[in-house]
């Protein structure tokens, strides 16, 4: 083997930290070309579909985090054993206790490496101390390999833990529920947990409704397929052109350093950000599910114009979908939900939208950010009480509208901030330092930013029906219809693209 043959091996094989398989990546497209290459020739046989799909997810995993992928074959292995173990249990109290043990292991893993250094950190503050993060078991026995000292350094977060984790506990708790049965082959459950459409950054999947699949003929009809091609442009245009382009040109300027810009740009980057984790978040759902439905699986949707939303109430059935159907589910509904009076339903309330915002990191923006949302929806079930004339009444449904929209904008504020000093920054700015003066001078200087900010916006509140138009056109549409729009949207991406790589900010969760 020539040692141009060894290279390409130890690319193809090699995990790369700064070439990850990402969407927005041409190595991911090559990735998914040679999937479906192969795609063909297995899937009509059942078995080999589910091995072939299972070995290209966790090749792709590993591609995206190294060794970390090692982490995912025991959670795979761990979860089917507990489901296993609980579903031939015959006692209610030995089902229940492997139960604890399982959400155990679980949280325990998830803990460790997104929340000891947050502990650890918290625990010196208040008392003074010097303790230093515990190494994984990995960082130890690698450090012995090497006849090197034991380093005590930050945890590096696995892509996706957060996501495969939530699936997992669903998984074992529906099985305890009796609400599906324990799958007997683990390849099938491993797919189940490690299918790489969804992996890093979900949606959150339900074994209810992806297990079924797995063992379903392939069976996509050519307007199911379009739809997916539909869906891919879409959230890549919604990311590379939307997104990263709002982001890099507005949105980490301002945030980077509030004090350095005028009260107007602090407030206009915070409306920026708002439609840059959308466009971002929702743009990768729509990939993960276009390229899903051509693989035969079917993904729920994970967004439904949260913007739009009329109270806040309304804005977590539209936002994140996967995430606070898990939350109302597998939380929020155990710890008494609606059905032991008012203040049982806010304590509830209150406590799975905490946990909802630790969920996503250990930072006290993130908990104060779960915590606001959950004050936000008390009184949002508090208004909801209110007369049903003041409900409907046409003033009172607009005004609600934009308090919703400007409450949630300013819970962006913290949820972007690297630190509770950079967030106080951004609103100081916006509350004393506001020179409207300088409007036009920064519409001049952002004049891209805030048409795409305005195209960004426009499309979100747009009725509805022309959208469904627009979709229905492009699906209804001739191939060399579809191909040339293709062609043209790839040329937009590959000509706005930033040369450094963007990842999807759901990555870090």
């Amino acid at each position: 083997m020539s040692v141009t043959d060894s290279l390409s091996v130890c690319t193809i094989l090699g995990y790369n930290a700064s070439n990850p398989l990402i969407f927005t990546r041409i190595d991911f497209w090559i990735f998914l070309a040679a999937v479906f290459a192969c795609y063909i020739f297995v899937v009509r046989k059942m078995l080999l579909r589910t091995i072939f799909l299972l070995s290209c997810s966790l090749y792709f995993y590993y591609k995206s985090c190294g060794l970390f992928f090692l982490l995912i074959l025991f959670s795979i292995g761990i979860n089917y054993w507990f489901a296993l173990w609980i579903s031939e249990s015959k006692t209610k109290a030995v089902r229940k206790l492997l139960l604890i043990l399982s959400v155990g292991v679980n949280l325990f893993l998830l803990g460790y490496f997104k929340y000891t250094a947050f502990f650890i950190d918290t625990v010196n503050t208040i008392f003074g101390v010097a303790w230093k993060v515990p190494p994984s078991i990995g960082a130890i026995l690698a450090s012995w390999l090497k006849g090197e000292a034991v380093a005590f350094e930050d945890i590096v977060l696995p892509v996706g833990i957060s996501f495969y984790t939530f699936q997992a506990i669903s998984y074992v708790v529906d099985v305890y529920r009796r609400t599906i049965p324990a799958l007997r082959s683990i390849a099938d459950f491993g797919l189940y947990l490690s299918f790489f459409p969804a992996l890093v950054a979900g949606p959150i999947v339900r074994a209810t409704e992806f297990i079924p699949q797995i063992r379903r003929p392939y069976n996509v009809s050519s307007r199911e397929a379009s739809h997916a091609l539909f869906l891919i442009l879409v959230g890549l245009f919604k990311k590379i052109v939307l997104s990263d382009y709002i982001s890099l040109n507005l949105v980490d300027r301002v945030f980077n350093n509030p004090s350095a810009y005028t009260g107007l740009e602090n407030l206009l980057a915070s409306y920026g950000y708002t439609m840059q984790i959308y466009c971002d978040f929702s743009g990768y759902t729509d990939i993960a599910i276009g390229v899903a439905l051509l693989l035969g699986f079917r993904l729920s949707i994970n967004f439904n114009f949260p913007y739009r939303a009329k109270s806040l109430t309304d804005f977590w059935r539209r936002w994140h979908i996967s995430l606070s159907s898990w939350l109302r589910d597998y939380l929020y509904i155990p710890l008494g939900g609606s059905r032991h009076g008012r203040w049982v339903m806010f304590g509830a309330l209150f406590t799975t939208m905490l946990l909802g915002g630790l969920w996503h990191g250990a930072h006290a923006q993130f908990v104060f950010w779960g915590g606001a949302h959950g004050v936000g929806l008390i009184i949002s079930k508090i208004i909801d009480r209110l007369p049903s004339r003041i409900l409907v009444n046409p003033f009172f449904i607009v005004l609600r509208y934009v308090l919703t929209f400007h409450y949630v904008v300013f819970l962006w504020i913290f949820f972007r901030a690297q630190s509770f000093e950079t967030a106080q920054q951004v609103l100081t700015q916006i509350l004393f330092e506001f020179n409207g003066s300088v409007f036009v001078q920064a519409l001049m200087g952002y004049s891209t930013v805030f048409a795409l900010m305005f195209l960004g916006y426009g499309l979100h509140w747009m009725p509805i029906r022309w959208g469904e138009g627009v979709r229905g056109a492009f699906i209804k549409s001739p191939l060399w219809v579809k191909g040339i729009i293709t062609l043209l949207v790839v040329l937009l991406l590959l000509n706005v693209q930033s040369a450094d790589l963007q990842p999807f900010i759901y990555f870090n969760f």
